[in-house]
């Protein structure tokens, strides 16, 4: 028996080709039926007119921090997957530094399952590197990929002996997601800043060229061994101009809106509350990393998702925890730059969609296509409202961007054909889906 029909009149449609129509979408069982510039005639369970709204792909978040098991204080998969559908936030892949790690198929089963009870949307989880699991990592299924910290990282999770690296890249097809910050260079910068309780001082210990050196390690071994590389949240001018002259057609790279609208003067503006790994850089950094977007050198969107709470964040630095929320804000932020000119609408939807289901081979999603899944957003580029912290569900409550002034806030999101949020109601009764990975 078929699932109810879920009909979107008159809305404006980003095609796959990038092109904007107005017309009809109509979905069922779960994937898009028909995509018309005429009106479809169905008798649907469910019509939302969708006059002056504009309809994208679902965002795919291909970094995040949920924290459960084990820092469910923090966030949990529940609070964190509400934040996705109210930010248009579909799908999401999920790192593997909880308690415990998520370092064996076993923890990844844990997961799996509490994903499936708790999230409102569609979910996968990376396996994280130690330098004794590597068995596990040959194994581990499903996974979108191996997560490997060089460094910003306590304990197992840590790899940074370049004989642990090599045996990690010299074995198996998985995708390899770096963090790539060099662990020798923070521990001698620390040492040398170690009295300073600034929080500003931390851009300056993990400086631009920790994050060179990772980088430039990770893709020489990526070439060695010809495997399948992803540098996740690059921060630098000098990483962006390293990929564009060197950059083999199996690696890819991402870059967080904080990267792109933040920098260092966000320490004198909201303290703490700036701190991540790696650090806010520079205004250049930013116009350089923008740059490398537009022109593919970087090839999508993610928010490192990696809420504290405040009282944590309140802490006096370097005892203050490095992370911040982001899914609610990142696809308002990235309509709101393509709005004001520095991007196109059809860029957005590339960076922050289709080009993320490509990279992690993600099976019909990123697309407003027939034979797509249902997975959509309809947004609002016809107002503005600001980001107000008494209005966020992230369990921990705050954002570095609060009282930025943003347009292209989710109206409704839709998960699987079903609606999840809808004009400031959860719908919390909706699951999504584990997601696939074709290698």
């Amino acid at each position: 028996m078929s699932s109810p029909s879920l009909l979107i009149r008159r809305a404006r449609i980003v095609l796959p080709s990038g092109e904007l129509i107005v017309g009809d979408v109509l979905t069922r069982d779960g994937q898009i039926i028909k995509v018309s510039p005429s009106d479809i005639d169905e008798t649907s369970t469910r019509v939302i007119d969708a006059d002056g709204l504009t309809l994208l792909p679902g965002v795919i978040d291909p970094q995040v921090h949920f924290r459960e098991p084990g820092l469910e204080h923090k966030e949990d998969l529940f609070t964190a997957s509400c934040a996705c559908a109210k930010g248009g936030v579909t799908s999401f892949l999920e790192m593997p530094n909880t308690r415990p790690l998520t370092i064996t198929q076993e923890a990844l089963n844990d997961k799996l399952e509490r994903a499936s009870n708790k999230c409102l949307v569609n979910y996968g989880f990376f396996i994280g590197a130690t330098a004794d699991n590597l068995s596990q990592l040959l194994h581990a299924r499903p996974t979108c990929g191996i997560k490997i910290f060089m460094g910003s990282m306590h304990g197992p999770l840590l790899v940074d002996p370049q004989e642990t690296l090599e045996a990690i890249f010299a074995s198996g097809e998985i995708l390899i997601a770096v963090h790539a910050e060099d662990q020798s260079r923070l521990r001698q910068r620390r040492e040398e800043f170690a009295n300073i309780h600034d929080v500003a001082i931390h851009s300056q210990i993990q400086d631009n060229q920790a994050a060179l050196i990772a980088t430039q390690r990770a893709l020489k071994l990526s070439k060695k061994y010809r495997r399948r590389l992803h540098i996740l949240h690059m921060s630098t001018a000098e990483e962006a101009n390293l990929l564009r002259e060197d950059k083999p057609s199996w690696v890819t790279a991402e870059v967080t809106p904080q990267h792109l609208l933040l920098n260092k003067t966000a320490y004198e503006e909201i303290g703490t509350l700036a701190q991540m790994n790696p650090p806010l850089r520079t205004s250049h950094d930013n116009e350089v990393l923008w740059q490398a977007l537009l022109d593919g050198v970087i090839d999508f969107i993610a928010t490192d998702h990696a809420p504290h709470t405040l009282e944590e964040k309140a802490q006096v630095y370097p005892k203050s925890p490095s992370g911040m929320p982001g899914v609610e804000t990142s696809l308002a932020l990235m309509l709101t730059a393509a709005q004001e000119g520095r991007c196109s609408l059809a860029q957005v939807v590339n960076w922050m969609s289709t080009a993320v289901a490509s990279a992690y081979c993600i099976p019909n999603k990123g697309l407003i296509a027939p034979g797509y899944d249902a997975d959509l957003v309809l947004v609002d580029l016809n107002s503005r409202k600001k980001v107000r912290r008494e209005e966020l569900v992230t369990k921990c409550g705050w954002s570095p961007f609060e009282g930025w002034n943003l347009t292209g806030w989710p109206v409704t999101t839709i998960v699987g054909g079903e609606i999840v949020y809808d004009r400031g109601e959860l719908n919390t009764k909706v699951r999504g889906k584990p997601l696939s990975f074709e290698r």
